[in-house]
């Protein structure tokens, strides 16, 4: 199988009922809550920060607050206090750092809605041990999980007690993982093979239907996806969505931003690096990131929002639909 980024596909349009693309629905469902848009900024520190995750909360968008540099407890703590309508949160797999985390959380009986565990190669047993241990704790806690890139990674994180996978290795402009280790997968292939009907065709050839799959280890089928990384503008969210996903998760579009959390450098430009970049781990050692000095545009990131939801309003328009479910049936080429 030939393996695809998004630039070696395009879309093909399907005939319109739609009187006005402003009308088109862009807004998604996870766990429960409903969100204006499927487009998430990465949980990078160089991309989000509190101040963006209050206003997103205010505003009805999805987000995740990363990990790197910050007192997780008194993010929550905060969020808290000021009654957000949404506290999403990301931790790593040291088991005894974040199980000291998870234990003052629920000893001070905080509220947290989505915790994303967020570690390079996440189908691995310090994964498993963390899903584990949040389950134990929070049982009705929506867990995200990843990144991976193959279907096998994405059931097995489901059946440990994941409720959503992120998927997605060694595709981000500012990440090496792909230089350094050689490993990854393109992204619009990699989403195809680990969602929707191409999951179904994998549990066939596995000798296993989907149904019995979701009946023994009781997991919901299809499997929630959020594609992480080598978004490079609008027309690519359309394209993860066509592929699979159910979420979409940028840096770069979101970084560039007058008002991102990346500071500007010495040459007037935005810093933007990787989550393993030295930049951002302060430690020249098992580094698979780099920076990325990159020109800030003169859009707030609300201004980005809304030019995504406005493409995103127009590709519903081209697949034929209203809303972002016809996304699913759209046919795609190679170039």
């Amino acid at each position: 199988m030939k393996y695809l980024k998004y630039k070696d596909v395009v879309l093909v349009p399907k005939y319109s009922t739609c009187e006005s693309r402003s009308n088109n629905n862009t807004s998604c469902m996870l766990g429960g809550m409903e969100f204006k848009s499927p487009v998430i900024p990465a949980n990078m520190k160089s991309v989000i920060n509190e101040k963006i995750c209050k206003e997103f909360s205010e505003a009805g968008y999805f987000y995740i607050m990363h990990r790197f540099g910050i007192d997780n407890f008194d993010f929550v703590e905060t969020a808290n206090k000021e009654d957000w309508d949404l506290i999403s949160i990301s931790i790593g797999v040291n088991l005894e750092k974040e199980s000291e985390f998870l234990n003052k959380i629920l000893a001070s009986e905080l509220r947290v809605d989505y915790i994303t565990i967020d570690i390079a190669h996440g189908h691995s047993i310090h994964m498993y041990r963390m899903i584990e241990r949040i389950r134990a704790q929070f049982p009705e806690i929506y867990i995200i999980a990843g990144n991976v890139a193959t279907p096998q990674a994405v059931i097995d994180l489901s059946v440990w007690g994941a409720d959503c996978v992120k998927v997605g290795i060694g595709q981000g402009s500012p990440c090496t993982t792909k230089d350094k280790t050689g490993f990854t997968l393109p992204m619009f292939s990699c989403i195809k093979q680990c969602s929707g009907q191409v999951m179904a065709d994998w549990f066939e050839i596995a000798n296993a239907s989907e149904k019995k799959i979701s009946d023994e280890f009781n997991i919901s089928l299809p499997i929630p996806i959020i594609a992480d990384g080598g978004v490079e503008c609008n027309g690519d969210i359309t394209k993860a969505l066509v592929a699979g996903a159910l979420m979409v998760m940028a840096g770069g579009l979101f970084a560039q931003c007058k008002d991102s959390a990346a500071s500007i450098g010495y040459d007037k430009r935005k810093k933007y690096f990787g989550s393993a970049s030295i930049d951002n781990k302060r430690e020249n050692k098992h580094i698979e990131g780099k920076l990325n000095r990159i020109e800030e545009i003169n859009q707030s990131i609300s201004d980005r929002l809304l030019e995504i939801k406005e493409d995103l309003q127009s590709s519903i328009s081209y697949a034929g639909g209203s809303e972002l479910s016809c996304l699913g049936n759209v046919q795609y080429e190679e170039v």
